[in-house]
């Protein structure tokens, strides 16, 4: 390809864009809407997917679960739900392995279906409803990487002697006591009177609004919710490891452990779980895969619109303009040349329709950065690449039969034309 034909053509493109300004504008106006809707769901994506990384960064680097079925993904089957029950005696085994830091064996009182709690608490005049009650070790400071906003956590002594203390959640702690501290003032759970030692700072919203129903959350000396709810048998183990390098190590050494200590034989598979906040990624990107097929499919309509523009256009301005090709073709433009000059003029009227839709993408991101804050919209600067090589694209695939009849118009029918 000679660059001054290829200068040439992109000359006569633009020529042809000016004169027929409100045309062209429409079917660039297909491309557009096409480019920016990608862009726009692109970046809401991007948002929400930094969301979740962070939220699951703030669950714990190094930890792993341990429960009788993995929760997230998927409804448990039968099976699952009737597997023997994980143990506190696991727990305290599971502290004996090389390169476990911690180990935390919790209980949890609430509504698993709508991530609510079940209870109502008292303070004096004031009451909250729906709020999770759990049970857990003085470890649990390790393992979830609590942070307290006042007061402090229970002591070995305080578990071992079941006293009733509590810590008590963010939001639980500011509806119970708006006038002041609620550190030694007492509650009153379900007719037993408890006094508050440590109210636990906000946790972390995987949105990045409103919140967090774990802050509507009452924590306790494990024994001590015992004492609450006898009836409730199911631990969930919280594993915290000393390095991200022993991950391997320390989930092999787990598996291997509890097989032995729940009689598995050889050819039998396990019947308990242990995965990682990891596991709330991949679920998440299941979800997201599932947003890019609807991503690709609306942005496909508004590109295929425009795909057809571009081709409309292309024919009628072939149309008008068989005589002056005529004369290009009998003062020796050859058949390449007309195929370049119609291709690069096609191709052209996309890539300003994707320019436009990338800059108009680029304004509703910043829009929705704004407007929906939890959302945290980022332009990707890959969709933006890859949107922009689609507009191309589109404009070479609809162009190309255009400019292929173009190049084969007959030079003597085409000077006879008017």
């Amino acid at each position: 390809m000679r660059l001054v034909d290829a200068r040439e053509s992109l000359r006569l493109a633009f020529d042809t864009l000016r004169k027929n300004k409100l045309r062209s504008g429409l079917t660039i106006l297909g491309i557009s809407i096409g480019i920016s809707t990608v862009i726009l769901i692109s970046s809401a994506i991007t948002g929400l997917n930094t969301n979740i990384d962070n939220f699951v960064r703030a669950l714990g680097t190094n930890d792993l679960w341990v429960f009788q079925f993995e929760p997230f993904g998927k409804r448990p089957t039968t099976e699952e739900l009737n597997r023997k029950k994980l143990t506190y005696e696991d727990a305290m085994a599971m502290r004996k392995l090389p390169y476990v830091a911690a180990v935390d064996p919790e209980l949890t009182y609430q509504n698993f279906q709508t991530g609510l709690g079940s209870v109502s608490i008292k303070a004096g005049t004031h009451k909250i409803s729906n709020t999770i009650l759990t049970g857990a070790t003085t470890q649990v400071k390790e393992t979830a990487d609590i942070q307290l906003l006042e007061g402090r956590l229970w002591t070995e002594s305080e578990e071992e002697r079941a006293s009733n203390v509590v810590v008590l959640g963010h939001d639980a702690a500011e509806n119970l006591f708006p006038e002041g501290s609620p550190v030694g003032k007492d509650i009153d759970c379900e007719g037993h009177i408890l006094t508050v030692i440590g109210v636990l700072d906000l946790q972390p919203q995987p949105f990045g609004s409103g919140r967090n129903t774990h802050d509507n959350q009452a924590f306790f000396p494990l024994t001590t919710f015992r004492k609450l709810h006898p009836e409730i048998k199911d631990f969930w183990l919280v594993v915290k490891y000393d390095n991200p390098a022993h991950r391997a190590i320390v989930t092999e050494e787990l598996r291997d452990l509890l097989r032995v200590r729940r009689g598995l034989r050889v050819n039998q598979d396990d019947n308990f779980a242990i995965f990682g906040p990891d596991s709330l990624s991949r679920l998440w990107n299941s979800i997201t895969g599932g947003l890019f097929l609807f991503m690709v499919a609306v942005s496909s309509v508004g590109l295929m619109v425009g795909g057809v523009g571009v081709m409309n256009i292309m024919l009628v301005s072939v149309t008008e303009r068989t005589r002056e090709i005529g004369v290009r073709k009998a003062i020796g433009a050859r058949k390449k040349d007309i195929l370049l000059q119609f291709t690069i003029e096609a191709v052209t009227l996309c890539a300003v329709g994707g320019v436009i839709g990338i800059l108009a993408g680029a304004l509703f991101t910043l829009i929705l950065h704004f407007a929906v804050s939890f959302l945290h919209a980022a332009l990707s600067m890959t969709w933006v690449t890859v949107a922009f090589g689609v507009a191309c694209l589109i404009g070479l695939v609809f162009g190309i039969y255009p400019a292929w009849k173009a190049a084969n118009l007959d030079p003597i029918e085409a000077l006879r034309y008017e």
